[in-house]
């Protein structure tokens, strides 16, 4: 098998995961497509991960769970032999009032956005100290560590234990030559059916749009490549400048 560098992208049959690990292909990774819930989704972007050349596979991993979570890496690493780039995508965004909230709720958003990309993070870099990789890791933020939405006090400070978490990481795994850096995206267009209420938000944005996911996806590419080999710890927004207003209705913008 040709030597290229290995990226393992959770959460990857759909959305920003779909476009992350796309543009890693085109980057000429092969590419590990996790998925829980959409098999056929994740072997259709396998196929067309192919189509660029490179290697790809589909590998099941729920990130609730920490055996199954085990399970994808070992698949993974007996399958390619190493992991250079890990991009901890999955995540979940329920949303819920904070007087309705359950512990149902707390549980499963916290397990997989946090839990998951924890220990996810961790047997990534594992993997590559065993193997003498100076790797990256990349973590999937969100531009709520900086801004408050309503019905987010699960999903907000989760968002902000990954970011946290990624500075004392990086620092620790700098010993190791392993960079981790977060990715904070705001409104971002993951196809939603037009007349989405959600598609609302975009006028009271500064630049009056979202993200693509590409525009994402792209970051994602640049902060793995050796332009970024400086970059350590950091967290890095990309939200079209939607938290600088005060009240991001007023008649500046």
């Amino acid at each position: 098998m040709e030597n290229r560098k290995v990226a393992l992208v959770t959460g990857a049959a759909k959305g920003i995961g779909s476009a992350i690990a796309k543009r890693l292909a085109r980057d000429g990774y092969n590419v590990i497509v996790n998925y829980r819930s959409r098999p056929e989704e994740a072997k259709k972007i396998v196929d067309e991960i192919k189509g660029y050349g490179v290697d790809a596979i589909a590998v099941y991993a729920d990130m609730a769970d920490l055996k199954s979570v085990r399970a994808m890496y070992d698949e993974a690493l007996s399958y390619f032999g190493k992991i250079d780039l890990c991009v901890n995508n999955a995540g979940i965004s329920s949303e819920v009032y904070f007087l309705d909230a359950t512990e149902e709720d707390f549980d499963k958003m916290t397990a997989i956005d946090w839990k998951g990309l924890y220990f996810s993070s961790q047997y990534a870099a594992l993997s590559m100290i065993e193997r003498g990789i100076k790797g990256v890791i990349i973590n999937i933020s969100s531009n709520q560590v900086d801004g408050c939405w309503p019905r987010s006090t699960i999903y907000g400070p989760t968002k902000a234990a990954v970011s946290k978490f990624t500075k004392n990481a990086a620092m620790e795994l700098s010993l190791k030559g392993i960079r981790m850096v977060a990715v904070a995206p705001g409104y971002t267009d993951v196809g939603w059916p037009e007349g989405d209420i959600r598609l609302e938000a975009a006028a009271r944005l500064p630049f009056k749009r979202f993200a693509s996911m590409d525009e994402i996806a792209s970051l994602v590419s640049y902060i793995a490549s050796d332009d970024a080999a400086y970059m350590t710890g950091n967290t890095v927004t990309m939200d079209g400048g939607a938290t600088l207003p005060v009240v991001a209705a007023n008649d500046f913008v």
